[in-house]
């Protein structure tokens, strides 16, 4: 007698429920997703005890066809893909063919469709038995209803699992959401226990778009996002991220899109990890909404059941991409483009509008002007102003730190001259009114009041300094006494041999010295003191995952940043007028001026509308 034997179909069906069918929410997902491949413009879901009892989506989509509607229901049944080369390009969100029919086995579904507006469609049930269908006509408008009920009826262990009504209910919303987010021309309409929980109306302009994140990812994240849109070499990423001041305490607020597609994929998170890595709170997590598109033909999406990973064809450069995109997005915030957008969310609510309100300011700003002179009668600064500060010395005013600081073109002077006013308007920082407790500086824009915290404003300023003339010359290097033998395997042998270039900039000279073996004969000289092994290992795997490696110029950066901390204003150090306002212009013309080197906030900026509710103005 044979041992080997067909599975029944009801069987085989539930083996791909364990896959596809995990909870409620794994339900909606499929389904959703089915709607939207249809052309659905507006999608209504109707759920009740979380999901657990019943589940109803229906939408305005192409419909089925009668003759369609059992053969719907049968494992491996697509209308998406034919042949090959369909399944190598997938445009489409799902794919398989086995939703309907992993659903079906597990739970009593009902597909009701309609392929016109006659009102008249076709009905098609299935109780997960034999999996057989029964065909009754069903009055229904254009598009398709799956209710689905009594989930896990036949299957009690698989039942047993699922959490509360409240639980489960909450990933069907997590799972709404983030469809909704990826579609914004659609119209969601999401009940539970025949309460309106979210309706979301379709939109394609910008102030529809931006109300939809809004809406899903709350107004906070809108307030303090960044517009993101760059187009090359085939490849397009666009949509929002938050300034590194909104990080969140876990990554609960982070949407990533390939082609629509909602995805978590390590290539993908590490490329954001690392162009928010000089800006963020250690500890914290970047909140963003990003919507990458490539050729389909390069990315494969039928690597993982559920569809939440992805593959890259080329994934070294898909990674450089984004990192590179939201590197520089990030690098380009400055204290105008802060402020200009807060402006613009102000009078959008009609906050600070009102004429007396608008005079105040222009009588302040002239007496601002009129105390802050920073130009004599001449065009030229004044004597006080182009003198450079003094810093009476510290325990950390060592010579080796004033000689690495010189070197690095004297990054620790204030630059006044950068900071010469010429014209009368107000500056987005402001000009410096006075100095509170020596710690921080109150500048008055014409918004309101700005507060800044000194010591942190110009330790980014001086790092960025110190990062750009180290990335204009030459790294400096020392031969090792002895070289170092390092045991890698073949893998990492071949990998040095093809990155030597990469090597050789970082001011590496590491040589093959057998099969699984390499001697380093060379390192930085700022890295001398490191742990050598350790950090080549590091850059191998690095380079073998990603293509490229940042460890040694975070570890550079590491070192500079110290040296940054050391070589800026202390606090309790009192300024001069002229040298508050010569560190407000520099922290304007500085990348990343709005973090310090550990991501925390360098000022912060109250408008006057704000400061008249604290005494209750007008009220």
């Amino acid at each position: 007698m044979s041992k080997i034997k067909l599975l029944p179909p009801r069987l085989a069906n539930q083996i791909a429920a364990g896959e596809v069918v995990e909870r409620p929410a794994s339900v909606i997902k499929e389904m959703l997703e089915n709607s939207l491949d249809a052309g659905a413009s507006r999608i209504d879901i109707d759920i009740e005890n979380g999901g657990i009892k019943t589940m109803r989506i229906r939408d305005n989509g192409h419909g089925i066809d009668q003759d369609d509607l059992a053969l719907a229901l049968s494992r491996h049944a697509t209308s998406k893909i034919y042949v090959l080369d369909d399944l190598e390009a997938v445009g489409t969100l799902g794919f398989r063919g086995e939703a309907l029919a992993s659903v079906s086995s597990v739970s009593r579904l009902t597909l009701t469709s309609s392929v016109n507006d006659s009102a008249q469609g076709w009905a098609a049930k299935a109780e997960g038995q034999e999996m057989s269908t029964e065909l009754t006509p069903a009055p229904h408008q254009q598009g398709t209803t799956v209710e689905v009920r009594d989930l896990f009826f036949n299957t009690p262990a698989r039942r047993k699992f699922l959490r509360t009504e409240k639980t489960e209910f909450n990933r069907i919303e997590e799972v709404v959401k983030r469809l909704a987010l990826a579609n914004f021309d659609v119209t969601f309409e999401l009940r539970h226990n025949q309460r309106t929980i979210h309706s979301l109306r379709a939109g394609t302009s910008e102030a529809e778009k931006n109300r939809r994140v809004a809406q899903i990812c709350g107004p906070a994240f809108m307030e303090n996002a960044l517009t993101v849109d760059i187009e090359r070499s085939g490849l397009r990423l666009w949509g929002w991220v938050a300034l590194p001041t909104f990080s969140r305490s876990q990554a609960d607020l982070q949407h990533f899109y390939v082609n629509g597609r909602a995805i978590k994929d390590r290539l993908v998170s590490h490329a954001v990890k690392q162009a928010y890595s000089d800006v963020l709170y250690h500890g914290r997590h970047p909140a963003f909404v990003l919507y990458l598109e490539i050729d389909p033909a390069t990315v494969d999406v039928n690597v993982h059941p559920t569809k939440h990973e992805v593959r890259f064809r080329d994934g070294r450069n898909v990674h450089s991409f984004i990192y590179s995109s939201l590197h520089h997005a990030l690098a380009d915030v400055r204290p105008d483009d802060q402020l200009t957008t807060a402006s613009s969310l102000a009078v959008a609510a009609g906050i600070g509008t009102d004429a007396s309100q608008q005079q105040t300011i222009v009588d302040q700003q002239s007496m601002s002007l009129a105390a802050s002179t920073l130009v004599n009668t001449a065009g030229n600064p004044s004597p006080a102003y182009s003198s450079a500060p003094h810093y009476p010395p510290t325990d950390t005013d060592t010579p080796q730190i004033r000689e690495a600081l010189n070197f690095y073109g004297q990054a620790a002077s204030l630059s006044p001259e950068s900071a010469t006013e010429t014209s009368h308007e107000v500056p987005p920082l402001g000009y410096a009114i006075a100095q509170l407790k020596g710690i921080y500086i109150l500048s008055e824009n014409a918004q309101g009041l700005i507060v800044v915290d000194m010591h942190a404003a110009h330790e980014r300023v001086v790092y960025e300094r110190m990062k750009s003339a180290f990335d204009q010359g030459n790294v400096q290097a020392q031969p090792l006494l002895v070289p170092q033998t390092l045991a890698v395997s073949e893998k990492e042998v071949a990998c040095i041999e093809s990155h030597q270039e990469v090597f050789q900039q970082l001011g590496f000279v590491v040589e093959t010295a057998g099969p699984e073996s390499l001697l380093i004969r060379q390192i930085p000289v700022s890295l001398k003191n490191a742990n050598v092994e350790q950090l080549v290992r590091d850059v191998l795997s690095d380079l073998i995952q990603y293509g490229s490696s940042d460890r040694i110029k975070q570890h550079i950066n590491e070192l500079l940043s110290t040296m940054a901390c050391h070589g800026s204003v202390r606090a309790n150090r009192t300024l001069s007028v002229p040298e508050m306002n010569a560190l407000l212009r520099d922290m304007e013309a500085t990348e990343r001026s709005g973090q310090c080197n550990h991501g925390r906030p360098t000022w912060m900026h109250f408008s006057l509308a704000e400061i008249d509710k604290w005494f209750m103005r007008g009220q």
